[in-house]
């Protein structure tokens, strides 16, 4: 069960990835004025770092469970429950608790930490 719950918060974390990319591309980016053109570049690729980085963490989270060393499996979950509950702070304090994504974030530590 506990590997259950692990691979859920990697699927939940590339859920929300994915929807931060989106979001961010067709809602966020096309309202802000940059300037210059390429300063606004830079701006929305590391908007995406982030969302790539999400992904790896939730593939990490995804495939900690076959891995065959516990060390390996406790890291992962630190690490990734660490960034992910950092991303959720940071989107609740940022957005006073009325964006959907700090409970999204929440959800993925709250299923990795079930699953550790």
């Amino acid at each position: 069960m506990r590997d259950l719950l692990l691979q859920c918060s990697g699927i939940a974390a590339i859920a929300a990835a994915l929807i931060h990319g989106v979001l961010g591309e067709t809602k966020v980016m096309p309202r802000v004025t940059i300037e210059p053109a390429r300063l606004r570049t830079l701006i929305r690729l590391v908007w995406q770092a982030g969302t790539v980085a999400w992904i790896g963490g939730g593939v990490l989270l995804i495939a900690a469970p076959w891995m065959a060393s516990e060390p390996a499996r406790h890291w992962i979950v630190v690490t990734m429950g660490c960034v992910f509950a950092f991303g959720a702070l940071a989107n609740a304090l940022a957005t006073r608790g009325r964006h959907f994504g700090w409970m999204a974030l929440s959800a993925v530590v709250a299923l990795a930490v079930a699953g550790y």
